[in-house]
């Protein structure tokens, strides 16, 4: 059971990391730019999606990866100049109904570009070993490499917001963004700055996470809305509060599903247990978000505004 725990604790761990990858971008949109952007989890699927086309192009994890950052940046940007900065002045059931169709003609694209097969990408030889945990368990290297790269992107992150004048101004924009205008700065060219950070960040998660998981369009729906409920616990705008939600959702998520089933056997029939628990586990992270809003209705580090 220890090892069980152990290691379904790790999963959770990494999940949280791809968890913050999205949710990163998506909470300075939303914090910074005050826009709700439902399309956010397609730029995950792309990203994926280039992943699998760049790296059977090139025959090399590492150049398919730089390609597929590379080409999601300027796909996000260009949904940003063609779509997004129209939206910016609306009102947020305009933001939502213009992202939700943004989803489906995207979805539709990605399907007439790459068929509804799902995709795979193989895994990178250096990291497709294992590593030993405890006695007989091991944990596959890849999986360590995804919670590596997350752990330095969010130190990145927060050196970025925290240390430099780049992070000054977007700190500044969430709290006052039409006294940073009145200072002079371009709001506009920090806006779409923004929303390159995010929809690199998105793209990478989807990249990274491509040689575990099939690609397939619609990906970026289910990872879209728990990327939701992350900022949500964290507190908008809040990239530390990203971070510990994150991991707090990515480690809730993946324990109660996985040990669920098993304590509630202590009090039901076997058959009874596995169906109830599978019923009850994905509401566990709802849960979690009902009870940290209760507390703190602003998210463990958002802004009270009552």
């Amino acid at each position: 059971m220890t090892s069980l725990f152990l290691l379904q604790l790790l999963n959770g761990v990494q999940f949280g990391v791809l968890l913050f990858l999205i949710a990163a971008g998506l909470t300075l949109v939303f914090g910074i730019m005050d826009f709700v952007n439902l399309a956010h989890g397609v730029l995950y699927m792309v990203g994926a999606y280039l992943m699998a086309a760049f790296t059977m192009i090139t025959g090399s994890f590492a150049a398919g990866l730089l390609l597929a950052l590379a080409a999601t940046l300027v796909f996000g940007l260009a949904l940003e100049f063609l779509v997004f900065r129209r939206l910016y002045e609306r009102s947020h059931l305009d933001q939502v109904l213009a992202t939700f169709g943004l989803v489906m003609i995207v979805n539709e694209g990605v399907k007439i570009l790459w068929g509804t097969a799902p995709l795979t990408v193989p895994m990178p030889t250096l990291l497709s070993g294992s590593i030993p945990l405890a006695g007989p368990l091991q944990y596959p290297v890849y999986r360590v490499a995804i919670i590596a790269a997350g752990l330095v992107t969010a130190l990145g992150l927060w050196l970025v917001i925290n240390h430099t004048r780049i992070g000054m101004l977007l700190r500044a924009g969430a709290s006052h963004r039409s006294t940073v205008s009145a200072l002079g700065v371009n709001v506009s060219r920090l806006f779409t700055l923004v929303f390159a950070v995010g929809a690199m960040l998105a793209g990478f998660a989807g990249a990274i996470i491509s040689p575990i998981l099939s690609v397939d369009t619609g990906m970026g729906e289910s990872v879209l809305i728990l990327a939701f409920v992350v900022i949500v616990i964290g507190g908008i705008g809040s990239i530390r509060g990203a971070f510990l939600g994150a991991l707090l959702v990515g480690v809730v998520d993946t324990l109660g599903r996985s040990f669920g089933p098993i304590l509630l056997r202590t009090i039901m029939d076997p058959a009874a247990a596995s169906q109830t628990g599978r019923t009850l586990a994905p509401m566990v992270v709802y849960i979690l978000m009902a009870a940290i809003l209760f507390a703190r209705p602003a998210g463990l580090f958002g802004r009270n505004t009552s």
